[in-house]
């Protein structure tokens, strides 16, 4: 079956088309294996024992066009090596090579004279003749192209020549060349040259010679010529001073913005508006303002390069003309940004017209959000701004949506405490399913995050803030999915602020085994070693000991111990960031000794990524206190010495050891202690954290104390009056008995009372001296849980003022740690008060207790006077 197919398709093969088989012959031609002749190699070679300025002069005299575009190119590289013999040789023939050249030799010159200008590598003074004429020669090139390039470099060159060369050799030129009799192009050339010439001169020399010379180009038949002038004119007006452009400048502007042409019209308006710092009051009020609302009002869809240029400079307009407008001048403006940001979206579905100036309209409204908040009062946000606002974060188009999210941490900053209306469009940011959305609000999440997690109260108890748990998690899992992992890894670097502005409880809850399971799967390396600095953050600021235990024991249980060695080497990128983020001592404790016992792992990368971290963890040590864990090293480079097989590993320990022999000899004493000043540092804020976390629980526990002391001071008010009754009736009966006959009757009616109920006259005796004893020990009591009541709420007082500072000081490591090291010294004063107060409590429990012994002594005397009331009680009868 097999044998009759192939010579089936070989038969098919042989009876194929002819044109097959004449494309497969190209195989059997040779192949030319030099793209050039001999003819040709002869000329492009070049004698070797040329220098550099000799190999140019001869490749611009006699060598191809390629060559001589590549000296060119070259040309400065030469004046740095050697600008005198360059600007004597080369530079006449590059003059000389100019002179009727094609465009790429053009190009090549006119960039490499720019390079040379911009760079300042030569003394300009020196060579102005050599270059500035050259500039000059050409600038009129009949290439548009290469007469703009020239433009550039003889702007670039007004910035370093003097005033008189300008004068002479470009001011003019200028006047000969700006007729009507020369092109527009040389109109145009004019008018940038003006503007940039006029910063170079003193104001009277601008008014009185430039000034003129600009105000007959803004008259220029051409209106690309009068747009160009107009766009000048700023750098005139700076020039000339605020006096002289109110007086000449201002009117000219107001008669281009009247302009027939709508490109004149926006040169002017921006103009304007970029010299509205440079006006008064009253110029402001009656040009300024009039021209805006015009146009506002007459700007149309039909001309929207204006609405584009007026959207862009919207939020500089308003913040200019703030102090001279009218309300109702403020609320029409605010109409018409309000209008701009729906430019282009029709009413049903918010569908786009596919307008790219509509949508670039509303991306600049996007920029200008901040300034309009300012604008209209962060106060009335709710009802002149949010729907607007809202409308641009829930954009049809990407780019709207990414404009906004790049300009939300200054709205929600100028909100402050009304920062809550603006929760949903966070929300709808971050869930967003365009990637560059969450990549421009990425950028500034942590000032984002500060702004919403800092402002209003009871924030954990709202329902908004689960949501935006929830929201930042889905964030991370949809850029986790996706190919975007330099994303992925800005946005875990951002999430490290999460630690100083959440609860660690809550971090350990909902972000903390997220980002260890992309620390343990994620297969990208950067992303995984920002896992990691986030991880080590989340342990570093957590405050809860069985918290921070059980995600240390599950890095070295699932990352040191683990089976994959991927996982183990993911241990010691680890331990990398942990030696930047802990303190040495936390680190010697908790991840030094898993990662020596390593040196016995069976797989030979983890040994050669230890050898490689050994230098490291060398550097954590201190004498004497770390002697031992000194030793436990240097067996761990020994082993890795005798023992070790792999050529790598051992290539590397033997490299590893020359620097850890150098390792305290290399390093400057100052870095020496700016590294331990900053470990101390570390160390202080670990500890305080740690003394923090004790505040809280002794917090919790006066808590669970104050009401138990509560309670049973309820319970002890009940059981006194109780026996205040009993002591009564019995302090009664002990009256009547010494009073006589009286007494007797009394007696002998109790006595006949209690005979006609012979069952209950015993228990109510017996009653009588429980509540006595009752009483007495009530008393004893009463005095020791004042007593008590009194040291617990001296306790209690303590730990207020403790927990006080104690509340405060996660909100102050949030934002702040170091800040807390200040407080360290008046923490270890109340320490030390709390002690005092401890020893006079002990003192108080010891009186109590005296006072306890003498009220039984008093029982035992009471209940012996009960037993003798009784035995009179029973002579009586």
């Amino acid at each position: 079956m097999f044998p009759s197919r192939m010579a089936l398709s070989q038969s098919s093969l042989l009876c194929g088309p002819l044109e097959e088989l004449q494309e497969l012959a190209f195989i059997e031609r040779p192949i030319r294996r030099s793209l050039k002749t001999a003819e040709e190699i002869d000329q492009l070679t070049v004698d070797e024992d040329l220098n550099d300025i000799e190999r140019a002069v001869y490749l611009l005299s006699v060598g191809q066009e390629v060559q001589r575009a590549s000296v060119i190119s070259n040309l400065p590289s030469l004046v740095r090596q050697n600008p005198a013999e360059t600007f004597r040789r080369v530079v006449p023939k590059v003059r000389e090579v100019l002179n009727g050249a094609g465009g790429e030799i053009q190009l090549a010159a006119a960039g490499s004279f720019l390079t040379i200008l911009q760079d300042d590598i030569i003394l300009i003074h020196t060579h102005t003749y050599s270059i500035l004429k050259t500039v000059l020669l050409h600038l009129n090139h009949r290439d548009t192209v290469v007469s703009n390039a020239w433009l550039e470099t003889l702007l670039s060159a007004i910035n370093a020549l003097p005033k008189e060369t300008i004068k002479q050799e470009v001011l003019n030129p200028l006047l000969y060349q700006s007729q009507l009799s020369h092109s527009p192009q040389a109109r145009l050339a004019s008018c940038r040259i003006l503007g940039k010439a006029a910063c170079k001169f003193d104001s009277h020399i601008v008014k009185k010679e430039l000034l003129p010379f600009a105000r007959s180009l803004c008259q220029d038949p051409e209106f690309e010529v009068r747009a160009c002038m107009c766009r000048q004119l700023e750098g005139i007006a700076r020039a000339t001073g605020v006096d002289d452009t109110r007086m000449e400048l201002l009117p000219e502007l107001v008669e281009l913005a009247g302009d027939e042409a709508s490109t004149v019209r926006l040169a002017a308006f921006d103009t304007i508006i970029n010299l509205m710092e440079m006006m008064d009051s009253d110029n402001r009020l009656h040009v300024v303002i009039p021209l805006v609302m015009s146009v506002c009002e007459t700007s149309s869809q039909a001309d929207e390069a204006i609405v584009a240029s007026l959207s862009f400079q919207f939020g500089k307009l308003c913040s200019g003309l703030a102090g001279s407008l009218s309300d109702e001048q403020k609320g029409r403006l605010l109409q018409r940004f309000k209008m701009m940001c729906v430019a282009g979206l029709q009413t049903e579905g918010n569908q786009t017209d596919g307008n790219n100036e509509a949508t670039l309209i509303r991306c600049n409204c996007c920029y200008n959000l901040p300034a309009m908040v300012v604008f209209a009062d962060s106060a009335h946000f709710l009802s002149e701004l949010y729907p607007s606002f809202s409308s641009l974060c829930s954009d049809p188009e990407v780019s709207v949506r990414r404009s906004a999210a790049a300009s939300f941490h200054q709205v929600v900053k100028l909100l402050g405490s009304n920062v809550q209306l603006v929760h949903k469009e966070l929300l709808c940011l971050l869930q967003d399913d365009a990637l560059e959305v969450l990549d421009a609000l990425m950028n500034y999440l942590e000032e984002t995050l500060e702004a919403v997690l800092s402002r209003g109260e009871n924030l954990a108890l709202d329902n908004k803030f689960p949501e935006l748990l929830s929201a930042l998690l889905l964030a991370e899992q949809k850029v986790g999915g996706s190919l975007r992992w330099r994303l992925h890894e800005k946005l875990l670097q951002r999430y490290c602020c999460l630690a100083r502005l959440l609860p660690g409880e809550l971090l350990f809850q909902s972000f903390s085994s997220r980002i260890f399971i992309i620390l343990t799967t994620n297969k990208v390396l950067p992303v995984q070693r920002e896992a990691a600095r986030t991880f080590c953050t989340f342990l570093r600021y957590n405050r809860n000991q069985e918290q921070r235990q059980e995600m240390m024991e599950r890095l070295i249980q699932d990352l040191a111990q683990g089976r994959s060695y991927w996982n183990r080497l993911r241990f010691l990128d680890v331990c990398e960031t942990a030696t930047e983020i802990f303190s040495r001592k936390y680190f010697n404790e908790h991840f030094l000794i898993p990662a020596l016992e390593l040196v016995h792992d069976p797989v030979a990368n983890v040994r050669y990524k230890l050898c490689q971290l050994l230098p490291r963890l060398r550097s954590s040590l201190r004498l004497p206190a770390d002697k031992q864990l000194l030793q436990k090293l240097d067996f761990c480079v020994q082993k890795l010495l005798c023992r070790e097989k792999d050529k790598d590993v051992v290539a590397t320990i033997r490299k590893t050891v020359l620097e850890l022999d150098k390792l305290d000899l290399s390093e400057p004493f100052h870095k020496r202690q700016e590294r331990d000043l900053l470990d101390q540092k570390k160390e202080k804020e670990e500890t305080l954290l740690l003394e923090i976390e004790q505040l809280e629980r002794q917090q919790n526990d006066g808590k669970l104390n104050s009401d138990k002391h509560t309670e049973r001071k309820r319970r002890d008010s009940k059981t006194s009056l109780s026996a205040t009754k009993s002591m009564s009736v019995t302090s009664s009966g002990a009256v009547t008995s010494s009073s006589g006959k009286e007494m007797r009757k009394a007696k002998l009616s109790r006595s006949r009372s209690l005979s006609s109920q012979p069952t209950t006259s015993k228990p109510l005796n017996s009653d009588r001296t429980l509540k006595v004893k009752e009483l007495s020990s009530t008393s004893g009591s009463g005095k020791s849980s004042m007593l008590s009541s009194k040291d617990d709420s001296l306790r209690t007082a303590h730990f207020t003022m403790a927990t006080q500072s104690a509340a405060s000081m996660p909100v102050l490591i949030r934002s702040n740690t170091t800040s807390l090291l200040d407080r360290a010294s008046t923490l270890d004063q109340r320490d030390h008060r709390s002690s005092t107060l401890d020893h006079r409590t002990s003192n108080m429990d010891h009186r109590n207790n005296m006072m306890d012994h003498r009220t039984s002594t008093l029982d035992h005397r009471t209940s012996a006077n009960d037993q003798r009331d009784y035995r009179t009680s029973t002579l009586d009868q």
